[in-house]
Order: structure tokens, then sequence, then C-alpha cells
């Protein structure tokens, strides 16, 4: 018999009572269980360090509350909290509300589950859900109180939060147009599901030291599944007539980036759960558990080598004991494939809705499955009112049935529009507000939270983005189709979320020290490939004013328009023009004036406020060397910059040792402020340099810790000579965040020597 419903309970036990019955059991005790692990931290019982893991295992994040303030696709408005939570009074656990990461494999969602979201996002958020460049949804400024009541709302539509964030298996995603795209080999749906649910939970995947993605590519030309970039990697390949996978590992962005490598060339389709479980078993053993910094599978992978590592998952794959599971869930995941509600038909004749012809042209694109289109919801900064998902919610119960998938480029996909359906589906988005053409184009740009919300933001990634999106509309209709195509994402930080490293147009937030103010930019990182799954990553020419990335953009753009080959891709173009010429072009973007000459480049975007990154910790220095230690600091980044023209001319060599030396010169400059005196001798710069700000964590970011601090240390250990090029461009990069590191320590000197 059902549970009689106490409306006299306290809200959150009223939903407990009324979704008992429509919960799993095991993932209700599960809910329950982490419910009393609030209250226990809230009594003091739990340490705070093993709270923290246990609600990032729930998806639940802290965040960063900075005045109310966030950006929408259009400038920022003011945050409104819901009266419930206006009600609560100060956070316990946390200073200020966080976020919820609600976990989606493959992106999927039905038109109930992103009901349920949209009611989520109005009662407990600020009434906007995001979408994640790995097919999450994320909910802002959410009380850690709410989470369980959150949880099992989800629950009770088949959603979970479990593992979307902490050391496990984040969100499995894959191509969306999968199953419907005429160049794949086959629909890897099911396997991406399969493996999706044998690895929630699963006890050998619960002792990682970082956090492990996986992704599912049905084709290899394409974006899709962007296999390059992932800890695990599976594209479909088809072998005399039998389907299966070519699998990579090893891949990730970051600080450093890796590309994936080859684990193996062809794995049966109906053997992959099990060689994942081997790979997890292998990184659960053999990665890196101490040091945070080194602790993802492509720090492994590039420590021991693919072969190394291929036997050890080969010998784990031997030990693992047959689980029925392996090939049970496969098959229970292939019943559930996708189809259309409607029978398929030609698009009638016009007249169509204003706007239509533009939105069809970007937006629209044919399945394989004559008659259908899978029709792509272009959303600003990956976000969407509650309203919104609503109506996108009664538009898909309509027209295509539960065939609603989130993109990595934090869009929303309706798959299966019969086409004759186009222009009344249109109609109904544009009604919602949700019929922007431009999806997949150069006006579509991905960027990560920044300082909006994340804790690690250092510039406004999301204010940019939006600055970018107005700018760039102006010359639309003078746009030739290869510069549409191209991509621009925008990182706040080092971490890459992003993803700009394989943006044709990359942009990294990074600040810099003038005249002791702090002035916001961003790397301008160009030549990434987007396509091929991810096949190229571009390297920084140069770190731009926040106010004035828009200049430089234009300056790339038309750059490109008046010197490009026939049919070369901006990839290809900056690998034969080179960066000197295009730092070149961009010098004068560099130079920034006094603060009284120029007040506006010293603020962020969103924000009239003097820009800070908040409170980076505190030094001492001498005011009489600041100079020299600038100029240095200079000096550094000229190395870097050599470097990456060494890169580009294939002298790898050079590079890597130019590399080593731009970070001698950082860590010089910054030994300077303690000893004016210090020579050119790298054995007597490491030496201080250890001494005076490793040793005293001087040097550390209060976020990465010991990391860059140790690229120059391993590389002084092991001078780098004869090298092939991936060693090069990681040496590179690892010189272009050593220099990185080192205005920041800068800066928190400076910053503490004012106090």
């Amino acid at each position: 018999m059902k549970a009689a419903w106490d409306m006299t309970a306290p809200l959150a036990q009223q939903w407990k009572q009324r979704l008992a019955s429509s919960i799993d059991p095991a993932l209700a005790e599960e809910i329950d269980a982490f419910e009393a692990q609030i209250e226990l931290r809230r009594q003091g019982v739990i340490d705070d360090k093993v709270f923290a893991e246990t609600r990032l295992r729930r998806g639940a994040y802290g965040q960063r509350y900075d005045n109310g303030q966030r950006h929408d696709g259009i400038g920022t408005r003011t945050l409104a909290y819901p009266s419930g939570s206006l009600t609560k009074g100060p956070n316990t656990l946390w200073d200020a509300p966080g976020m919820q990461r609600i976990k989606l494999p493959l992106g999927q969602l039905t038109a109930g589950q992103l009901e349920v979201i949209a009611e989520l996002a109005e009662e407990y958020a600020d009434g906007i859900a995001h979408v994640t460049t790995r097919q999450d949804i994320q909910l802002h400024f959410v009380h850690i109180d709410d989470t369980p009541t959150i949880m099992r709302r989800l629950a009770a539509v088949g959603v979970t939060t479990r593992e979307a964030c902490g050391n496990s298996v984040r969100n499995v995603t894959a191509c969306v147009r999968t199953g419907v795209c005429a160049g794949e080999c086959f629909d890897t749906t099911p396997h991406a599901r399969a493996l999706a649910r044998f690895l929630l939970g699963h006890p050998d995947a619960q002792d990682f030291g970082r956090k492990f993605k996986i992704s599912f590519s049905g084709c290899r030309t394409e974006a899709c599944g962007l296999a390059a970039i992932h800890d695990l990697a599976f594209v479909a390949a088809v072998r005399d007539g039998e389907r299966g996978f070519e699998v990579l590992a090893g891949g990730g962005l970051g600080a450093v980036p890796h590309q994936a490598q080859v684990l193996a060339d062809f794995v049966a389709e109906r053997d992959i759960l099990p060689l994942a479980q081997a790979v997890c078993r292998v990184f659960a053993r053999h990665g890196e558990k101490q040091n945070r910094a080194r602790a993802r599978l492509k720090f492994l992978v590039a420590k021991v080598g693919m072969d190394t590592f291929r036997k050890w998952v080969a010998d784990e794959r031997a030990r693992l004991t047959p689980d029925p599971a392996w090939t049970g869930l496969l098959d229970d995941a292939t019943a559930h494939i996708d189809g259309p509600l409607k029978p398929p038909s030609p698009l009638p004749p016009g007249p169509y809705p204003p706007g239509f012809d533009a939105w069809r042209a970007t937006n629209v694109a044919p399945q394989r499955q004559p008659g259908y289109s899978i029709a792509t919801v272009r959303l600003p900064l990956g976000d969407a009112t509650a309203d919104q998902l609503r109506a996108l919610a009664d538009i898909a119960r309509a027209y295509t049935g539960d065939t609603i998938r989130a993109t990595v480029e934090q869009n929303l996909a309706l798959r299966w529009v019969s086409d004759g359906d186009l222009p009344a589906v249109y109609a109904a988005l544009a009604r919602a507000g949700l019929a922007a053409a431009g999806a997949g184009t150069i006006e579509d740009i991905t960027a990560c939270p920044g300082t909006d919300t994340c804790k690690l933001g250092i510039a406004s990634s999301r204010g940019l983005a939006s600055h970018l999106v107005v700018r760039l509309r102006r010359d639309r209709d003078d746009r030739p189709d290869d510069v549409a195509a191209l991509r621009i994402k925008a990182s706040g930080c080092f971490n890459a979320c992003g993803q700009h490293h394989i943006a044709d147009i990359g942009l990294l937030g990074v600040s810099r020290n003038v005249r002791g103010r702090r002035v916001p930019h961003f790397q301008l990182v160009l030549g990434g490939r987007w396509a091929h799954n991810a096949g190229a990553f571009g390297l920084p020419i140069g770190a731009i004013p926040a106010k004035r990335v828009g200049d430089a953009i234009e300056r790339v753009v038309a750059f490109y328009r008046a010197e490009r080959g026939p049919g070369e891709s901006l990839h290809d173009f900056f690998a034969r023009v080179g960066r000197k010429r295009t730092r070149d072009l961009l010098a004068d973007l560099t130079d920034v004036p006094p603060y009284e000459e120029a007040p506006e480049l010293y603020t962020d975007w969103g924000d009239p406020r003097e820009y800070t990154i908040g409170d980076m910790g505190v030094g001492e220095c001498a005011g009489e060397v600041v100079s020299a230690t600038e100029f240095g600091l200079a000096d550094s980044e000229r190395e870097v910059f050599e470097a990456q023209v060494c890169l580009d001319e294939r002298r790898h060599a050079d590079a890597a040792q130019r590399a080593y030396r731009a970070m001698l010169e950082a860590a010089r400059a910054l030994v300077r402020m303690q000893l004016p005196d210090i020579g050119a001798e790298p054995d007597d710069i490491v030496r201080e340099f250890r001494a005076r700000f490793c040793d005293t964590g001087l040097f550390y970011d209060p976020f990465a810790g010991a990391k860059f601090a140790n690229y120059l240390l391993a590389m002084h250990a092991n001078p780098p000579n004869r090298v092939g090029p991936a060693a090069a461009r990681q040496a590179v990069e690892e010189a272009q965040l050593f220099v990185e590191a080192a205005h920041a320590c800068h800066e928190r000197i400076q910053a503490g020597a004012a106090a």
C-alpha cells in the first residue's frame, strides 16, 4: 500500500514520502545515506575533506559567488533567489550556494526528464539550466540542504547525479548524431549506454586519483566523440564484417593536453565492457594518488609508455572473472534505441516563417533515414530558462518523442524531426525564444563558467563570449562558408573546460600585472582542429587584454581570409604562415597603457569593478627590484614564443631547449626579488628557486599546488637533448604554464607587499 503523504511534514520530507515507490531502492538508499552525511557534517562528525569527496561523487560542487552576478547571452543579470532559498539564511556547509551537476549519458533526455529539470531549476536554483561541454546539465546557486530532494526528484524519472563529479568515471559522451548519421560505421548508442551503466558505482572504478572520461565515436573524420581528448575512447570500426571499435587511451586537455594513443586496433563490440573494466583496474592500481596534478590517466600512459600500459591492461583482462553484465547490459541497451514518433514526410513548399531559411541552413542536418532531420536548438552560452525547457519538452512530445540530446557544444538537439514538420517546429521554437540560427558556426561560441561561478576562474570567459557573439553578428552576411564554420572556444583558466585547445580560435583566461594593477587577459590559441575527433591542438600566440580580444579575432580572421590558399583550413594556414607573423600582427594590442589612460582595460567583461581574482596569497619582495623582475618575465615570454616558432618549423630539439630556457629565465626573474645578484648558471637558478620559492611554498598556486614548479625541476633534472615532436610540444606547453605561474606568483608577492 502506498504510504500516506504527510502534508504537515517539511517539504523535503514530503517529497521523500511521495517519491518512495518511484525510485529504485538501491538508489533511494544511497540518497538517504547522503542526506545523513550532510547532517553528520553539520554536527562536525564527518571531516570536511571526506565530506567534500562524498558530495562531489553525488555531483554537488561548491561555486564562486560574487555579488549575485551571472552572465547570460547578452550581458549580465542580477540573481534573484527563489523564495524558498531566501528563507534558509546562511548556508551551514558552504559559504555560498553551490552547483548541482546532473549526469546524462550521451546527453539523452526524455520530455518528462526535461520538465523535471525545469522545475528544479525554478524551485531550487536561479531558474537557469546550463548545458556543459560533457553533455551534462548543471544547476547553479543550489543550497546543499536541497540536494537530496533534487536527487530524489531526478531519480524518480530515471536520472542520476551519482559520479557526475569527483574521482570517478564521469559522464560517458557520444556524438549527438549517432544512429542517424550517414557517415558513421554503426550506431554506438547501445554501447555507450551499456558502458555508462556498467561502470556506474562499479567497485573497480572507485579508487582513482582523479576523474576518468570516456567517449564513443561513430566515425573518424568528423568531430564526433572527440576521441583524442579522452582517457578512454571507442571509435566504431568494422573488420571482416564484424562490428567493433578502435580503442584509444591516455588523452586529455587540462594544463598540458595529451592526445590519446591507440590501445587496441580492433576490439569486438562484445568485449568492450571487460576491456574498460581492465583499464579502470590498471588506473586504480598504478595511477598517481598523492600528487593530484599528475593523477590523470594521460600522465600514467606518458610515464610508462603505451606498450607497458597495453600489457598491464591485457594482464588485468586475463584475470577478470566473467561477468554476465558484459553482454547482458549491451543486449538491454540495444533494445532501447530511439526512433521516430511520426512518419517521414517531405518539406512542404513555402512560404516559410521569417527566419526559417537561415535557421534551416545552420541548425538542421538531414539524417541518414530519408525524410528525417536533426534540429539543433542553439542555447546562448549553454543556458536555457525553465520556461524554455518546458516549451522544448512540449515540442518534443508533439513532433519527435523522447529524442532530446544535449551536445558537447552546449546546445540541445531534437532527433527524428519529420521534414514536413520543420516549419512548425521552427515556429514553436521561435515562440519560446529558442530559434536562433548559427548553430555550429563561428557565432556559436563555447565557454566554460569562468569567473561567473567557478572557483578556479581567472577571467570571464562567459562575459567575453557574450561580447563576441554580439560583435560577430555584424558581418554575418559577408562571411564565407569556411569562415562561418570556424569554432571559437573560451576557457576561464588552464583546466580547459571550454576545450580551447581544439578550437580554430581558442581563448584561455590569464592574469597580468601592469604597473602594480591586475589586468584580465586571454591567451590566444590558434590552430586547433575540431574535426577528425579533435585531431590537433593549438598553441598560444600571446596574451591579449580581455577588452581587446574582439579586435584580435577580427584581425586574425581578416588575415586568414586575405592570405589563405584554396580550401586551406585555419589549422593548415597557421602551420604555413607561422606564429611569428601572427604575433607581429597583434603586437600593438598587447601593450597596456597606464590605468589613467585606459581604465576599461583594467576591468573584466560584465563587471564594472576594477579587476581582481581574489586573495591568491601573500609574500615578500624587495620593491626596488620589481622592474628587473618584470623585465625578466618579459624575456621568458619571448623565449616561449621563440620555442613555439621552432616547433612550427619542426626544430624539435631547439623548441625544447628554448622552453627550458624560458622557465629558467622566469625562475631567475623571481629569484632576483630576493637575490638581485643571481647569475645565469642553471644549477644556481634552480637551487635558489627551489629553496626560496618551492620549499617555502611561495610559488605554489593555491589551486594547482606544486604542479607548475615541477615542470622546471623535472626538466632541469633531465635537460632536453634529442626529442621528438610530442616531447617538444609538451615542453613548450609546460614552459608556457610555468611562465604564467611565475606571473601569478609575482602578482601575489606584490599584493602582499602592498597590504
